[in-house]
């Protein structure tokens, strides 16, 4: 997804986010209703994470130097972990003790209505927020299921400020619940009850963005179909006999290094095998323009054999320790 969508995405969101917070943190104060005080923390935090986005966007965008000598893509991923971090940490943590107080001691709600008021408006407001990242994300979905468009996403912006979104959309109803409940039934302890559902609710939301982001920092693959596309378009390539090993890695939404090691046929020329890989690089960046880095090493398949079996043994990281593939014509292309 490109970069200006994203951005697009987050500005939206965070417009939405700082009306939000305003409107929900004069309404507590004036009612005095523990829901309505962690949804104005839950909306102040969610813009500071939009403006944490950002910042991920752009130091991602800095081009590679002598200390980052492949970029700075994984600071994108590094600045979501942190937007996880604080769901969990204010917003989940403040809202369930805010909410734990207030069950402990209950007070009457003044001016319900204007939380009434408040929430109708939150909803309006977060819901044009909701729909624009559902659109972005929606495009790059293409019909395919949504929990697998999550898991082998690269940008996690866009499912990031949908899920903050889902996740505000679901705090507003049970603050909406709570507040009309502890109204209608003059039982005050129920928007405390409100206050600590919104607090799991963002706690749920922290867990699965963090356990993204954090999959996505630590080094993943590029996606299935791009990885046997690679493959394939590296064992076509004449002169090459077989593909001994094809391995990739996101280092950024559209950024993968690849790395492959090729079993040339024995009577090609140096010469012959520095235009095959100049070839063969060119059209994987024609196929794949995010295949940013490609490094290719001419290895027999033997030698390739037996420096596996080698780091095996050692217990050498580098390495899965898988044994070579039984049929070269299709290895496995992590």
């Amino acid at each position: 997804m490109a970069v200006s969508t994203s951005k697009n995405v987050i500005f939206a969101a965070l417009a939405g986010n700082l009306a939000i917070a305003v409107t929900k943190l004069a309404a507590a104060l004036l009612t005095g209703s523990s829901a309505m005080m962690s949804e104005a923390v839950h909306s102040a935090v969610d813009t500071g994470n939009q403006i944490i986005l950002l910042i991920g966007l752009r130091r991602a965008a800095r081009p590679a130097t002598d200390s980052h000598p492949f970029g700075h893509g994984l600071q994108l991923y590094f600045y979501t972990f942190v937007v996880a971090v604080l769901i969990f940490g204010v917003g989940a943590v403040i809202s369930i003790l805010q909410g734990v107080e207030r069950i402990r001691n209950p007070g009457e709600i003044e001016n319900p209505w204007i939380n009434y008021g408040v929430l109708g408006l939150s909803v309006l407001f977060e819901s044009a927020s909701w729909l624009v990242a559902f659109r972005a994300f929606d495009r790059e979905r293409k019909g395919r299921p949504f929990l697998a468009v999550i898991r082998s996403s690269k940008d996690p912006t866009v499912f990031t400020v949908l899920f903050e979104d889902t996740a505000a959309l679901a705090g507003l109803v049970v603050a909406l619940a709570g507040v009309l409940a502890s109204h209608a039934f003059a039982l005050p302890v129920l928007d405390g009850v409100a206050s600590v559902v919104i607090g799991v609710i963002l706690a749920v939301t922290a867990g699965f963005l963090a356990f993204e982001s954090q999959s996505l920092l630590t080094g993943e693959a590029a996606d299935p179909a791009t990885r046997e596309g690679i493959a394939d378009i590296a064992r076509a390539e004449p002169g090459v006999d077989g593909l001994n090993d094809c391995r990739t890695m996101h280092f950024g939404p559209n950024e993968i290094l690849v790395v492959l090691s090729l079993d040339f046929r024995n009577h090609l020329s140096a010469g012959d095998i520095e235009d095959a890989v100049a070839r063969l690089e060119q059209k994987i960046r024609l196929a794949y323009p995010q295949a940013g880095r490609i490094y290719a090493e001419a290895r027999s398949f033997a030698g390739h054999s037996a420096s596996l079996k080698a780091r095996a043994v050692g217990g050498g990281a580098a390495t899965p320790g898988r044994p070579p593939p039984a049929d070269r014509s299709a290895p496995a292309c992590p």
